[in-house]
C-alpha cells in the first residue's frame, strides 16, 4: 500500500494514521493482535472508520507482519514512557484538577 494514496497516510515519522481520521493504525492493531478483537469488534469500537479501513489496515499488517510488529512494539513502549513520564510531571490544568477534586471531598 503506498503512503499517502488509498486508505492508510503517512502523518509524520513512524507515526502513521487512517486517512480521514484521527486514528492511528496503532490502535486499530493493538485491538486486533493484542486484544484478539475481531475487525467488525474494531470498527464498532472505532465509529469513524468504516470496516474496510479496518480490513485494509490489518490486510497491511498481515503483508509487512514484521516492520508493523517492531512499529507497534516502538509505539507501546514509547506509550509506556509516556505515561510514567506524565505520572511523576503532570501538566500544571491536571494539577489544578486534582486540587479541586480534593477541595470539593468531605472530609473524613
Amino acid at each position: 500500500m503506498q503512503q499517502g494514496r488509498g486508505t492508510l497516510r503517512l502523518y509524520a515519522v513512524c507515526l502513521f494514521r487512517i486517512k480521514g481520521s484521527r486514528i492511528g493504525i496503532e490502535s486499530v492493531l493493538y485491538e486486533y493482535v493484542h486484544r484478539g478483537q475481531t475487525p467488525e469488534a474494531i470498527a464498532a469500537r472505532f465509529p469513524s472508520l468504516t470496516l474496510e479501513q479496518v480490513y485494509a489496515t490489518i490486510l497491511w499488517y498481515l503483508h509487512d507482519r514484521e516492520r508493523l510488529t517492531d512499529y507497534l512494539a516502538d509505539w507501546l513502549a514509547f506509550s509506556s514512557t509516556a505515561r510514567k513520564h506524565q505520572e511523576r510531571n503532570p501538566p500544571p490544568v491536571i494539577l489544578t484538577l486534582r486540587q479541586l477534586r480534593a477541595a470539593q471531598q468531605p472530609a473524613s
